[in-house]
């Protein structure tokens, strides 16, 4: 078992919902936590600046009442992405009001700084780094991480290239703490094998794209039901790193998803004006490989709920097996 932080212990369901750039809100944050999963959503989906303390009001305010009258079936806690990138000029501001609110995770990105995970530590904050490969792992933990979102081929946004089966086993050979896996996860049973596997968690985002809570278009949402792991395209252009993003986005805007030209790490950028590169991201739409069985639009909670119905019939079916 692995060594998990208050924080991350006693989860209904060992799932992390990750934060959707654009799409991830309070309304979505809050569905996922009230259902029993962790809910998260980038700093930076708040603009202005300004409105991220409004949103953080907005989550604890509401997660504190529904516990206070739930003190029996109490929320799973909820968490902020920060893009640690050099060009977020926005991270000293937003650092300041997760501190200021006391948010019980941070999930960082695009790099890792002791003195952002010292500022979430003082608090009593839990760090948890998004990495591709073990050597970022390492560095991350060196750096003062808690914890590891292995990100495997098939995720959403910026996926790795590496299979879970190596990368959750490498990073196991060295590293006991809280690690959730990141990789075409849409289902109860393939978050059982995800915990089977060597993780703790499993974290599941193009999923809740098609929830109605996410502040996704209809379009966007219908081509998460109607696609599957044939309609996504793994590219560097929009970013300057490699990500998935499916393909009717991409012809829409006037490109041949097959002939796509590579990206320059030297674009990618985080300011908090509105750009380019920021407009890219609103028109051609992130997704990962794992949209097969996403099968209608729902709610976030009827989706968290048949989850838990599909992962407890995968426990039993594999219990099953193994009595048999």
């Amino acid at each position: 078992m692995s060594k998990l932080p208050a924080h991350l212990q006693n989860l209904p369901l060992p799932i992390i919902g990750s934060p959707l750039f654009i799409i991830s809100n309070p309304k979505l944050v809050i569905a996922q936590c009230k259902a029993g999963v962790v809910g998260s959503m980038p700093a930076l989906n708040a603009r202005p600046a300004e409105q991220l303390e409004e949103w953080l009001i907005e989550i604890t305010e509401e997660l504190a009442a529904y516990n206070k009258a739930n003190p029996d079936k109490p929320a799973a806690p909820f968490a902020v992405n920060q893009i640690v990138h050099k060009s977020n000029d926005r991270l000293e501001h937003d650092m300041a009001m997760v501190v200021k609110y006391k948010v019980p995770i941070i999930i960082t990105s695009l790099g890792a700084r002791i003195d952002v995970n010292d500022a979430i530590h003082s608090y009593g904050g839990v760090v948890l780094h998004d990495i591709i490969n073990n050597f970022f792992a390492k560095k991350a933990i060196e750096k003062g991480a808690d914890g590891l979102i292995a990100v495997a081929a098939g995720a959403g946004g910026h996926a790795g290239v590496k299979s879970p089966f190596a990368l959750i086993s490498e990073i196991r050979e060295w590293f006991d703490g809280p690690v959730a896996l990141s990789g075409a996860i849409s289902t109860g049973g393939q978050v059982l094998a995800a915990q089977a596997m060597g993780a703790d968690f499993a974290y599941i985002g193009s999923a809740f794209i098609a929830t109605h809570e996410a502040r996704a278009s209809d379009a966007y949402k219908q081509a998460i039901v109607d696609g599957n792991s044939d309609d996504i395209v793994y590219s560097s252009l929009f970013t300057g790193v490699h990500g998935n993003y499916l393909a009717p986005s991409i012809r829409a805007a006037g490109m041949d998803p097959d002939n796509l030209p590579e990206g320059d790490v030297k674009t990618m950028n985080f300011a908090s004006g509105e750009g380019s590169k920021s407009k890219a991201w609103k028109d051609i739409w992130g997704c990962g490989q794992g949209i097969g069985p996403i099968k209608e639009v729902q709610s976030a909670g009827d989706y968290i709920a048949q989850l838990k119905r599909e992962y407890e019939a995968a426990k039993a079916r594999v219990l099953g097996v193994a009595s048999a």
